[in-house]
């Protein structure tokens, strides 16, 4: 006698989402140095009918909240794990820009793990072309 397999969170999730009639979530991923690119591509894909979620610091810009060294690292640990919990909560992935460094390219390997699709605004970065 077979039985039937514990549903993964992951299932539930997507049953959750399909019962409350919820669009696409799209997370969006790349490089802080495109933050205006990831803007656009927010406005673009939520006239699409989508829900955005992106990068919501620019660590690269000066800001009180990162302006002391230890209390960045920290931050940015924080925020790297955030994104990682945006990339489970999303449907699907685009990444934004011309260029993908090592951090980018762990999200996109993440995300492939996740079996999320992954989309580039410029495919030719796709590490896995």
């Amino acid at each position: 006698m077979s039985y039937p397999q514990p549903r993964t969170p992951e299932e539930t999730l997507a049953d959750a989402k399909k019962q409350l009639g919820l669009p696409l979530v799209v997370v969006i991923c790349g490089s802080t140095r495109f933050m205006t690119e990831m803007a656009e591509a927010d406005l673009r894909e939520t006239e699409a009918g989508r829900i955005v979620v992106k990068p919501g610091c620019d660590m690269k810009s000066p800001h009180a909240l990162w302006s002391d060294p230890v209390e960045a690292e920290a931050l940015k640990v924080r925020l790297d794990a955030l994104h990682r919990a945006k990339i489970r909560l999303a449907d699907e992935v685009l990444v934004v820009g011309d260029y993908v460094g090592d951090s980018t390219r762990a999200e996109i390997a993440y995300a492939r793990s996740l079996g999320k699709p992954v989309r580039f605004t410029h495919p030719e970065v796709d590490p896995d072309a």
